[in-house]
C-alpha cells in the first residue's frame, strides 16, 4: 500500500492511500494509529513529505562501494549522525544551497528511508522489521566543505541545513517491500544517472540497523533512518560534480518511485 501526506485545497493535511490504478482515498486518522480508509476521494493541492519526522537518524558509509570510493574504512558497527526535523523537505520543493554559512560543495545522496511505527527499544535482528510502518525515497543532501573541513571532523553541520532531507513522494508498507535489501537504488542528476546500485549493497541491512539503533534506546512512532548511500557520489567524481542553481535531484527507489527536486540558492 502506497501511503500519501498532503494539503488539501484548504490547506488542510490529510493522509490518503494512493491505488495501483493511481486513484488516491483519503485515511480517517492518523497512520499511526491504523489505517482506515474514509471512502472520500483524496483532493490533493500539495504533496509533503510522507512524515514529519520524530526523529531523523543516518547511517554513513554503510555500502561497501561507497566506503571504497571515499577510501573509508568497512566500519566495524554502523557509523550514526543526525539531521534535524529542519532539514525535512517536501517532494518537488527546493533544496536551498547555503549562503548565509555558505558553501559551495554540496553534495548528494540517494538512500532508503525506514520509518518506525511503533516505539520500539532492544529490538532483535529477526523481530526488527516487525516495528516498520514503511520505506520511502530520500536524499541525505550533503555540504562537503563543511562535513569535511569547516565543521570540526564531526558531520551534523554538514548534513542538516534547511531543505537537506527531501524525502517521499510516499510511503510503501512493508507487505510490498518484504526485503528492504533488495531494491534498486538510484540519482537522477538533470537526466543523468549518478548513482545506479542496489541496497543489497549494505554492510548492515536494515534489520541489523533497527537492532544497533535500538540498543538501550527508545525509537519512538515517527523516527526516520536513512540507512546510508551507494557509490557514485559528486565529491568521489573526478572531476568533482556539486549541485548549482538550476538543476533538478531525482532520487528513485524500485517498488516506492521517485523524489524530484530542484535546487536554487538561499535568499
Amino acid at each position: 500500500m502506497k501511503l500519501l501526506r498532503y494539503l488539501d485545497p484548504q490547506g488542510e493535511v490529510h493522509f490518503a492511500v494512493q491505488h495501483p490504478d493511481g486513484s488516491r482515498e483519503q485515511l480517517d486518522g492518523s497512520i499511526f494509529d491504523g489505517i482506515r480508509p474514509t471512502g472520500k476521494p483524496a483532493r490533493i493541492a500539495k504533496l509533503l513529505a510522507p512524515v514529519q519526522p520524530a526523529a531523523l537518524l543516518c547511517i554513513g558509509l554503510n555500502y561497501r562501494r561507497h566506503a571504497e570510493e571515499t577510501k573509508g574504512q568497512i566500519p566495524e558497527y554502523p557509523v550514526l549522525f543526525c539531521k534535524g526535523p529542519n532539514a525535512v523537505q517536501n517532494p518537488g520543493d527546493p533544496i536551498l544551497l547555503p549562503r548565509h554559512l555558505r558553501s559551495d560543495e554540496v553534495d548528494y545522496e540517494c538512500e532508503l528511508a525506514v520509518v518506525i511505527g511503533k516505539a520500539c527499544k532492544n529490538a532483535t535482528r529477526a523481530h526488527a522489521l516487525e516495528y516498520v510502518l514503511g520505506y520511502t525515497c530520500a536524499n541525505d543532501v550533503s555540504a562537503r566543505d563543511w562535513q569535511t573541513r569547516k565543521g570540526g571532523s564531526q558531520w551534523c553541520r554538514g548534513k542538516t541545513f534547511d531543505t537537506f532531507a527531501p524525502l517521499g513522494p510516499c510511503l510503501v508498507t512493508p507487505e510490498e517491500i518484504p526485503n528492504p535489501n533488495a531494491l534498486g537504488i538510484r540519482t537522477i542528476l538533470n537526466g543523468e544517472a549518478m548513482q545506479d546500485w542496489n541496497t543489497d549493497d549494505m554492510i548492515f541491512d536494515v534489520p541489523t540497523l533497527i537492532e544497533f539503533l535500538s540498543g538501550s534506546t527508545t525509537l519512538l512512532p515517527g523516527t526516520v533512518i536513512l540507512t546510508g548511500t551507494p557509490h557514485g557520489v559528486g565529491m568521489a567524481r573526478r572531476p568533482r560534480i556539486f549541485l548549482k542553481p538550476g538543476d533538478t535531484v531525482t532520487i528513485e527507489i524500485d517498488g516506492i518511485g521517485a523524489l524530484t527536486n530542484p535546487v536554487l540558492e538561499e535568499a
